[in-house]
């Protein structure tokens, strides 16, 4: 089996149950990528509380998968929000998605402002107050707009971005970002791949141990395979921000 072809020179994972679970008395909640969409988010929120109503778990997790920048009208609001912190009774796991990685990469100029420009940056800037009008035309420029824009990000969400974790566990479900590099231990993964990984790791049939819950890749509907759910349902453009609700075994979907 594939799952045996573990890198790290260790014992090999388990293989997932056949029927995975999260912990007894808990109740868990992965949220898609949420792209500037606070409008969704508020209402996906309600959603889940109202789900959670009279409900007798009393640990009550709301994970985010990352990927709150970009694309969307309001990302400054949408960090806002949640730093605001979760609804009563609830806690948040927040992680980073490839386009946190973007967004502060460019910050430390090790990423190209252009490309990052073309893939939604544009409407983080103007969120953050900055105008764009204009795109920079020479290197210049574009050292001036990061220090611009450095200049009108909060400090509380820069501290937000840099606080972002990279993967979380909750009994035989693994939550990430983008997926994992098949053949390797979670321990082992590069954060790049967690955050950035796409075609080898959607088109692994690989027991990866637990059951990896992702975004990154934008689905119609959400994604159900054996190893793997993928609840990207491209809320930016689409208006539908997916959450997966798991209790014991059971599963089932929110979305807006």
């Amino acid at each position: 089996m594939q799952w045996l072809k573990s890198l790290t020179g260790a014992a090999p994972a388990a293989p997932t149950p056949e029927t995975p679970r999260v912990p007894d008395g808990s109740r868990v909640y992965a949220v898609g990528d949420v792209h500037g969409r606070t409008d969704l988010v508020r209402r996906l929120l309600d959603l889940i509380v109202a789900d959670a109503a009279g409900a007798p778990e009393a640990r009550r997790v709301i994970v985010f998968l990352g990927d709150y920048v970009d694309r969307g009208p309001d990302v400054a609001g949408t960090v806002d929000l949640l730093l605001q912190g979760p609804p009563p009774g609830f806690d948040y796991v927040l992680l980073k998605g490839n386009h946190e990685d973007f967004l502060l990469r460019l910050l430390e100029g090790t990423r190209h402002l252009d490309a990052w420009l073309m893939n939604g940056g544009i409407q983080t800037l103007e969120s953050y107050g900055l105008d764009m009008t204009y795109l920079p035309a020479a290197p210049q420029q574009a050292t001036r707009l990061r220090q611009d824009f450095l200049a009108a990000l909060p400090d509380d969400h820069l501290a937000f971005y840099r606080s972002l974790g990279a993967w979380h566990r909750e009994g035989d479900y693994l939550f990430v970002h983008a997926g994992v590099r098949p053949g390797t231990r979670i321990e082992k993964q590069r954060e790049e791949d967690l955050l950035w990984i796409r075609d080898r790791f959607l088109e692994s049939d690989e027991d990866f141990g637990q059951v990896v819950v992702h975004g990154h890749t934008i689905v119609g509907t959400p994604e159900v395979r054996r190893n793997r759910i993928g609840i990207d349902t491209g809320a930016w453009r689409s208006g539908r921000l997916t959450c997966l609700a798991l209790v014991g075994d059971q599963r089932r979907f929110l979305q807006t």
